[in-house]
């Protein structure tokens, strides 16, 4: 459970942000889309997340099953949805698509993540966009892009992971390649997004360009921090091998309590002061660890000497003996141990924000990055299915009596 100690972040509805004045329409589901309009929402713009009026965003299911929870907690969607507004309208609905285009042509931003050509079926096409709203920013966000020959096929971040290479180079001692157990390839797409929507705002606000279609696949992301090997394939035709590290010595290490560090010797300064701490200075003279591809060679001879070491002390020993030599190490944490650390709380990396709609806080990630005058704030909790459907409406100009009718016939669903 969380500790007491993390600092609550109050509401701060009214705060202002560097991105304050930029309307983003967010049609998107799950992952990456909600990562993207996060980041935007986090600094100040106007983030309106559009749901279906019977279900809400996929998001919203994803859920931990707890004996405290009866329904599951849904953590996913109280830390993605933060600083946005849930409007709630029925697709398939002509007078529901209505004021949608009324919406999009009051925004700067546009998110999607449907199935490449399903905004065109809607009767919203890009170009006809335009037509209406020159200025608009359209990030189309999809699997593998919006052209080519896998354009249409399903585009869920673990077959990126997977296609990507990522799993190959992580199999098991089985040989069995894994997929990370996070949404990976989503978040990493999300980050991405968001800079490249904000590349493209600043062309049509600084330099008088025009809005424009960002094509983001999931693919591209993934493929991108993956490092150079296909570059070293290309140049040697040789694929990089499972569990191949970079650096040696570098892994993780288990101590005498049980508990486990992290080390990384990835310059020879780094590596002699290891083999200085472990009292063995002179193995840096010795040609099978002087350098790093030598050390990469013998790695695993260098690897059990610095696991026998560490075996033998407690994590807290490890630590402060290794740090004394200026040695890259810190502990690998679980979730408690992390909450409870001391730097992380000082910092206030994690605040438990106040709920308007629930009776517990909500632990999650402060705003990040840190921007010295201009910061980033909470200002909403992450919305209920259509609560802010009427509000949104009427901004746009529609009346009560409208909203009736539409909530009557399903367009829309108000909370």
């Amino acid at each position: 459970m969380a500790p007491s100690s993390i600092p609550v972040a109050h509401l701060e509805p009214h705060a202002t942000g560097p991105l304050n004045g930029l309307r983003v329409v967010d049609l998107s589901r799950l992952v990456a889309g909600n990562m993207l309009t996060l980041q935007l929402g986090d600094f100040g713009a106007d983030v309106i997340k559009v749901e279906s009026a019977g279900s809400g965003d996929t998001l919203r299911e994803w859920r931990e099953t707890h004996s405290d929870y009866p329904q599951g907690w849904d953590g996913w969607w109280q830390t993605y949805a933060r600083n946005k507004r849930s409007l709630a309208l029925d697709l398939r609905n002509k007078e529901a698509i209505t004021w949608l285009r009324k919406l999009i042509d009051s925004a700067q931003v546009l998110v999607e993540s449907f199935k490449p050509g399903t905004l065109e079926n809607m009767g919203l096409h890009p170009e006809e966009l335009h037509a209406s709203n020159p200025r608009l920013v359209i990030v189309r966000l999809s699997g593998w892009g919006q052209t080519g020959p896998y354009r249409e096929l399903p585009g869920f971040g673990s077959l990126i992971e997977g296609f990507s290479g990522f799993a190959h180079k992580h199999r098991n001692a089985s040989g069995v390649p894994q997929l990370p157990n996070l949404a990976m390839a989503d978040m990493i797409t999300g980050l991405t997004g968001a800079f490249a929507t904000l590349a493209a705002v600043r062309e049509v606000e600084t330099r008088g360009g025009k809005g424009q279609v960002i094509d983001l696949s999931l693919l591209e992301p993934m493929l991108a921090i993956m490092g150079p090997d296909t570059s070293n394939y290309a140049a040697t035709g040789v694929d990089t091998e499972s569990g191949k590290k970079i650096a040696s010595p570098r892994g993780s290490y288990r101590c005498k309590d049980g508990l486990w560090v992290s080390m990384s010797g990835s310059t020879d300064t780094m590596a002699k002061r290891v083999f200085e701490a472990i009292g063995q200075a002179d193995l840096f003279e010795d040609p099978k660890f002087r350098t790093n591809d030598a050390r990469l060679a013998n790695d695993a001879e260098l690897d059990q000497l610095v696991a026998n070491f560490i075996a033998a002390l407690n994590q807290a020993d490890c630590l402060a003996h290794f740090r004394q030599f200026g040695v890259t190490v810190g502990p690998i944490y679980n979730s408690e141990q992390l909450l409870n650390d001391a730097h992380v709380k000082q910092r206030g990396v994690y605040v438990q924000l106040e709920q308007t709609h629930s009776q517990k806080a909500v632990v999650m990630h402060q705003v990040t990055p840190r921007l010295q005058s201009t910061p980033g704030k909470i200002r909403r909790a992450a919305p209920r299915l259509g609560e802010h459907t009427q509000e949104i409406l009427q901004a746009l100009g529609s009346t009560t009596q409208e909203i009736a009718a539409l909530t009557k016939v399903g367009a829309i669903a108000c909370k």
